[in-house]
C-alpha cells in the first residue's frame, strides 16, 4: 500500500488518498466512512508539511475557506499541504476523528522523503472543531499496540513537530457545551508537548477566547513554546481572514505572524537530506553557537539588541540583549544562533543607561540603528567595534 500511495502522490500534486484500504471502525463504505487526505504540493517547497483540519464543529467540514484556501495560501509559501476529511458525527465519535488525525499524520510521515518532506518538520493546523482534533491527536498520542497495528505506517510517531490551532475548542467542559465531543485537551500537555501557535478573536460568539488562554496557560505552565494571538474583531469561522488589513487585502494577517513563528522555530529552514540533496536549494547546518564584544564609541551598549537577519528568508533570525551589565560582551548558545551563512547584522540602542534609574529623564534623543553584512561561521568570534556618527537616528 504505502509504495502505492508515494507513487500516485508523485503523479499529481493535488492527488485524494485514503488513509486506509479499510477504515478501522468504520460503519459503511460511503465517502463520509473514509478518511482521506487530498494533497497539495508546493511548487517550491521548502521541506515543511502542514496537515490541514477543516471545522464545522464535527458534524460538517469547512473544506474550502478552512481547507483549499488555506493549503493554496501554504503551498505559496513553499509548504506542502494535506487538507483532512476526518469521520464526523453523529454518525462518528470524535474519538474516532481523533484516530483520523493521528493516521494522518503517519502517512505523512511514512511518506515525507519521498515528497521531499522533513520529517521533523511536519505540523497540523486546525480550525474549531479541528483545532481540538489536531490537540487530541498530537497530546494523545501514542504507539499503537501490536493487537491494533494494521501496518508499517501505524508503527510510526503520530505526533506533529508543532501545533496551529485556530479559534479551537480546547476542553468541552470548561467551555459548558458538548463536554463528551470535546474532551479537555489542556490537561493533556507536558514538557514533550510540540510547540504551539495559538489564534482566537475576543468577538467569537461560539467558541470563547478562553479556551485559547486556557490551553496556552497550559503550555506556558510546562514550558512549552507557545505564541497567542487574541484579535479583537471578527467572529468565529475567519479562516485565513483575507479582507481584515487595508494596506495588504490579499494577506492573512495571523498568516503573517505565523511564518514569523515558523521561521523564528527554524521550521521553514530547508535542511535537504543527503540521500536527496536539492540543487535548487542551499544545505544548511545547524545553528552557530556564537561569541564576540560589540561596542559603540568605545563604550558598551547599555541597552539595545543585536538581530542576524538571515539573506534566506525561510531561515531563523537570531538576536541577543544587550546590556551594560555585560561590558559588551554576548553569547548565543547553538539552539538560538543564526544559521551559517550572509547575514545583515542590525544593532538598535534603546537606551544609554543601564539599569534604569527614577529619575524619568531621556538618556537618548532618538534610538541608534547599526547595520554591516557578516558571514557566519561556527566558532568565529563577531568582534564589532562602531563608530558612534555611523549610525542612523530612527
Amino acid at each position: 500500500m504505502g509504495e502505492r500511495m508515494a507513487e500516485t502522490i508523485g503523479e499529481n500534486p493535488q492527488r485524494v488518498i485514503p488513509l486506509w484500504p479499510h477504515a478501522p471502525q468504520a460503519l459503511a463504505n460511503g465517502p463520509e466512512d473514509c478518511p482521506q487526505l487530498t494533497v497539495h504540493l508546493a511548487a517550491v517547497p521548502n521541506g515543511c508539511g502542514v496537515i490541514v483540519c477543516p471545522g464545522g464543529g464535527y458534524r460538517t467540514l469547512a473544506s474550502d475557506h478552512e481547507g483549499l484556501q488555506v493549503a493554496q495560501w501554504l503551498n505559496g509559501h513553499g509548504i506542502h499541504a494535506f487538507v483532512l476529511r476526518y469521520r464526523l458525527g453523529p454518525r462518528y465519535h470524535s474519538s474516532v476523528s481523533r484516530l483520523d488525525g493521528q493516521r494522518a499524520m503517519r502517512v505523512v510521515r511514512f511518506h515525507a522523503q519521498s515528497l521531499g518532506l522533513d520529517p521533523q518538520r511536519l505540523g497540523m493546523l486546525g480550525f474549531s472543531a479541528g483545532g481540538h482534533l489536531i490537540l487530541a491527536a498530537a497530546l494523545s498520542a501514542s504507539s499503537p499496540s501490536a493487537e491494533i497495528a494494521r501496518d508499517e505506517i501505524d508503527a510510526l510517531d503520530c505526533r506533529p513537530n508543532f501545533l496551529v490551532p485556530l479559534y479551537a475548542v480546547t476542553n468541552g467542559e470548561r467551555r459548558g457545551r458538548k463536554a463528551d465531543e470535546y474532551p479537555a485537551t489542556d490537561s493533556l500537555v507536558d514538557g514533550s508537548s510540540p510547540p504551539t501557535f495559538l489564534l482566537h478573536s475576543h468577538e467569537d460568539s461560539i467558541v470563547p477566547a478562553s479556551q485559547s488562554t486556557l490551553l496556552y496557560d497550559a503550555l506556558l505552565a510546562a514550558k512549552v513554546p507557545a505564541e497567542l494571538h487574541i484579535f479583537n474583531f471578527g467572529d468565529h469561522g475567519l479562516g485565513l481572514d483575507r479582507g481584515a488589513d487595508a494596506g495588504h487585502m490579499d494577506a492573512s494577517p495571523w498568516g503573517t505572524l505565523l511564518l514569523h513563528w515558523l521561521r523564528r522555530h527554524g521550521l521553514l529552514l530547508d535542511q535537504p537530506s543527503p540521500a536527496q540533496p536539492s540543487p535548487t536549494q542551499p544545505s544548511y547546518g545547524g545553528r552557530c553557537a556564537l561569541h564576540g564584544e560589540v561596542l559603540v564609541g568605545g563604550e558598551p551598549v547599555a541597552l539595545g539588541w543585536l538581530t542576524w537577519l538571515p539573506e534566506d528568508n525561510n531561515a531563523p533570525i537570531a538576536r541577543v540583549r544587550l546590556t551594560g551589565a555585560s561590558a559588551g560582551r554576548f553569547t548565543l548558545e547553538a539552539d538560538a544562533g543564526p544559521v551559517p551563512g550572509a547575514h545583515r547584522l542590525v544593532l538598535h540602542v534603546v537606551s544609554a543607561i543601564y539599569p534604569a534609574d527614577a529619575s524619568g529623564d531621556y538618556s537618548l534623543a532618538r534610538a541608534l540603528m547599526f547595520e554591516r553584512q557578516v558571514q557566519v561561521a561556527s566558532g568565529e568570534a563577531l568582534i564589532w567595534h562602531i563608530e558612534r556618527g555611523d549610525g542612523s537616528a530612527l
